[in-house]
C-alpha cells in the first residue's frame, strides 16, 4: 500500500528559451520496495497508477521520505524521477557490519554507509545517516548495540529501527529518581486533597509477566442490591507534568512497545514499575471512576475523582480463573460479582452490533540465552475478557460524560480526545466478501452496505475451524485502523458511539491526554478551541508511534518464529495455505503460526497458472488447485534470519 500525505503539484518558473509547457514537479511520500524500486500516488487521485521511479532514478530518496518528483513519462505507465528529497522520514538506522561495510538492516535501504572506522565484523551499530545523493551514503554511529544474533541485541535493533530508544537521557532518569525517593512524602501530602478508598477490596489481574499495573478492580454490593464498582486507574499525569524532561519524552515515545520477552517502557522504571504502578499493599494515588450499576450490568451513575488506593490483591489471569473455575480461593465473590457483570454488558454489546475479532497472538518459552525452545498460540479466558469489559466501560463513560458536557455548551468549543474506527472502505470489504466466499463462507450484504452485524455473523462462523486466524487476520486487514483524533466519529468494531482511551496512562500518552481533559472538566476549566491545534497534532503523533510500536512487536515476533525453526530444517508441518501470488504460496505452520513460501518452481508435478479471482494455483494440465486456506503438508528447507523469511516445499 502507498502511503501519502499533502500532495502538491509545483510548477518550474518559465525560463527562456524552455518551452511553454513547464514541467510539473509531484510533491509527495515515496515508497521504495525491496527490489529498489519506489512508488509514489498522485495527489487526489486514487484513480490512477502510482508513479514509478526506477532505483537510479530516486537521486538519494529512501522509503517514507517526502519527495518532488518530476514526471518523465505517462505511458505504459506513469514514470518520473526525484528532483528534490524535501524531508527525510527517518535518519537513524540500525545497521550490520559485514565484509569490512556498514550495511543497513533495512533491505528498503541497500547501500553501505561510510562512518569512518569501522566496528568488528558482525556487530549491530545504530547510525545517524548524515547525506545520501544515491551513490554515496554517509554517518556517524550514535550507539554500538552489540554482536548480531545475540537475543538482546537482535530485540533493540528492532525497536531502535522504528525510531523509539531502549533507554532514557540521563535527565530524565534524574527526575524520576527524585520523585521516586520522595514518593512517601507526596503520597501522604496528597491524601487529604482526594478521596481516600483505601478500605474497598480491590484488586489488580494482568498477565503473569506484567511489570506495571495500570488499572485495579473494586465492587461491592449496595444496600438496595445494585453494585457499586470502582475502576481504579494510577494517576501517571500527577508525576508526568507538561514541560518536564519526563513528560517531553513521553510525547516523543507516544507508547511502550512490547517485544516478545520484554517491554520497553513509555515512562522511565522508577515510576512504570514502582511510583505510579497500582502494586498491592502499597498507598498508589490512581484516578477512580465510580459506577453504580445494576444486575443487568447497566450503569445507572458515574463519578470520576481523584483517589488514593491500597489494592489487596495482585492476580495473574490464570490464578483469578483458577479461583473461578474451582469456586474456591481469595475473593470469590468479588471475582464472581465481576464476571456476572461482565458477561451482561459483553451480551449487550454483542446485541449492538460490536464485532471481536478474537486473538491470534503466539507465546514464546525462552531458554537463559533467549533461544526460543516452544511455541504455542494464546487461549483467552474467561478473566482476559473480564478486564476488557470494565476497561471498555470506563473508557466509553469517560468520553460519553465529557462529550455531553460539551454538548450542552457549544458555545464553549470544548474539545475532547477520542479513539475512533471509521467503517471499512467498501473496496475493502468487497475485496473480504469474495475472499471468504471463494473459500466457502457466506458473507451477507445488505442494501449496497456491510454492517458489523455482517462481520459479527463471519466470525462467528468460522470458530474453531483451521482456517479461523486466517479469515479473521483477513478481515482486520480490510477495516479502518483505529486512530487517535479530536474530532469525534464512533468506533465502528466495538459498536460506541462514544469511546476514548483512559485506561493505560503509565503505558500510554494519548491515556494521559484523557486524564488530563477530564481532570480539567472536574475542575471547571475545560480545554477550548484555542488549545485544539496542539491536542490534535499530538493525536497524530500518538497514532503514529502506535503504528511503528505494533510493527517493531510483529517484527520481533516474526524474528523469534524463524529462529525457533532454525533447526527444523527437513521436517515436514501442518499448514495452512494463507497467500497465494504468482510467484507461490504462503503456508503458516498451524501449531506456531510461523509462516514460509512455496515457490511455484517447487511444485514440480504441472506448469500452476495463478488465478486471482479463485484465490488460487491452478494446474495447467491437470487442474489441481492450491487455494487459499487449504491445508496442507510441506517440509521446511531453509531459514534466513537475517531476511526473517523461511522457504517450504510441498511434503
Amino acid at each position: 500500500m502507498t502511503i501519502f500525505c499533502n500532495v502538491s503539484v509545483l510548477r518550474y518558473p518559465y525560463v527562456k528559451g524552455r518551452s511553454p509547457q513547464a514541467k510539473k514537479l509531484i510533491s509527495g511520500i515515496v515508497e521504495v520496495t525491496r527490489k529498489g524500486t519506489g512508488y509514489m500516488a498522485w495527489p487526489d487521485d486514487t484513480t490512477k497508477e502510482d508513479i514509478e521511479i526506477f532505483p537510479e532514478k530516486l537521486n538519494g530518496a529512501l522509503n517514507g521520505d517526502q519527495v518532488e518528483v518530476e514526471l518523465l513519462s505517462v505511458h505504459p505507465r506513469p514514470r518520473g524521477r526525484v528532483k528534490k528529497v524535501v524531508a527525510r522520514a527517518k535518519t537513524e538506522f540500525v545497521c550490520t557490519v559485514k565484509g569490512g561495510m556498514v550495511l543497513p538492516d533495512d533491505a528498503r535501504f541497500n547501500s553501505p554507509i561510510q562512518v569512518g572506522v569501522l566496528p568488528a565484523e558482525g556487530t549491530k551499530v545504530l547510525v545517524e545517516l548524515l547525506s545520501f545523493d544515491g551513490t554515496t551514503a554517509k554517518g556517524k554511529i550514535l550507539e554500538t548495540l552489540g554482536k548480531a544474533g545475540e537475543h538482546r541485541v537482535e530485540m533493540n535493533a528492532i525497536v531502535m529501527e522504528h525510531g523509539f530508544r531502549t533507554s532514557f537521557p540521563p535527565e530524565v532518569e534524574v527526575e524520576a529518581k527524585h520523585i521516586e525517593e520522595n514518593h512517601a512524602s507526596i503520597i501522604a501530602e496528597e491524601i487529604p486533597k482526594r478521596a481516600d478508598l483505601r478500605h474497598l477490596t480491590t484488586m489488580t489481574i494482568d498477565p503473569v509477566s506484567a511489570k506495571d499495573f495500570d488499572d485495579a478492580l473494586s465492587i461491592h454490593t449496595l444496600p438496595d442490591g445494585t453494585f457499586e464498582v470502582g475502576v481504579h486507574i494510577a494517576d501517571a499525569t500527577f508525576f508526568c507534568r507538561p514541560g518536564t524532561a519526563i513528560d517531553n519524552e513521553a510525547i516523543k515515545r507516544g507508547t511502550s512497545v512490547y517485544l516478545v520477552d520484554a517491554t520497553i517502557p513509555m515512562l522511565p522504571h522508577a515510576l512504570s514499575g514502582n511510583v505510579c504502578s497500582l502494586v498491592p499493599n502499597e498507598d498508589r494515588l490512581a484516578f477512580s471512576a465510580l459506577f453504580t450499576m445494576n444486575a443487568a450490568g447497566v450503569v445507572l451513575e458515574r463519578t470520576f475523582t481523584k483517589s488514593v488506593i491500597n489494592s489487596n490483591k495482585r492476580f495473574s489471569y490464570e490464578e483469578a480463573q483458577q479461583v473461578l473455575d474451582t469456586q474456591n480461593g481469595p475473593y470469590l465473590h468479588e471475582l464472581n460479582d465481576m464476571l456476572s457483570l461482565a458477561t451482561a454488558m459483553r451480551k449487550r454489546r454483542t446485541d449492538e452490533g460490536a464485532v471481536d475479532f478474537g486473538d491470534n497472538e503466539v507465546e514464546f518459552e525462552l531458554d537463559p540465552q533467549g533461544k526460543p525452545l516452544r511455541v504455542t498460540r494464546k487461549e483467552r479466558i474467561d478473566t482476559n475478557w473480564l478486564i476488557e469489559e470494565f476497561m471498555l466501560l470506563c473508557n466509553r463513560e469517560v468520553s460519553e460524560y465529557v462529550s455531553k458536557l460539551a454538548e450542552k455548551v457549544p458555545e464553549a468549543g470544548m474539545v475532547f480526545l477520542y479513539r475512533i474506527h471509521d467503517e471499512p472502505k467498501a473496496d475493502r470489504i468487497e475485496e473480504l466478501g469474495t475472499f471468504v466466499r471463494a473459500i466457502g463462507y457466506e458473507f451477507n450484504k445488505k442494501k449496497g452496505k456491510y454492517s458489523a452485524k455482517d462481520i459479527q455473523g463471519l466470525l462467528k462462523q468460522i470458530e474453531g475451524k483451521p482456517e479461523a486466524a486466517l479469515i479473521r487476520t483477513a478481515t482486520l486487514r480490510s477495516m479502518a485502523k483505529a486512530v487517535y483524533s479530536t474530532k469525534n466519529i464512533g468506533h465502528f468494531g466495538l459498536s460506541f458511539k462514544y469511546y476514548t482511551q483512559f485506561t493505560s496512562p503509565i503505558r500510554r500518552y494519548p491515556d494521559m491526554l484523557a486524564h488530563r481533559i477530564l481532570e480539567s472538566h472536574l475542575n471547571g476549566k475545560p480545554i477550548t478551541r484555542r488549545e485544539y491545534i496542539d491536542l490534535e497534532k499530538r493525536c497524530l503523533l500518538a497514532s503514529e508511534q502506535e503504528a511503528k510500536a505494533t510493527t517493531a512487536d510483529r517484527e520481533s515476533i516474526k524474528y523469534k518464529l524463524v529462529e525457533y525453526m532454525l533447526d527444523k530444517i527437513g521436517q515436514t508441518f501442518e499448514g495452512i495455505i494463507s497467500g497465494v501470488t504468482e510467484w507461490g504460496l504462503y503456508v503458516e505452520d498451524k501449531a506456531s503460526s510461523a509462516e514460509g513460501l512455496v515457490r511455484v518452481r517447487t511444485i514440480g508435478d504441472d506448469f500452476y497458472n495463478y488465478s486471482a479471482k479463485e484465490y488460487a494455483l491452478i494446474g495447467q494440465r491437470s487442474q489441481k488447485k492450491y487455494a487459499l486456506g487449504d491445508s496442507v503438508r510441506v517440509k521446511l528447507v531453509a531459514a534466513d534470519l537475517a531476511t526473517r523469511q523461511l522457504d517450504f516445499e510441498l511434503a
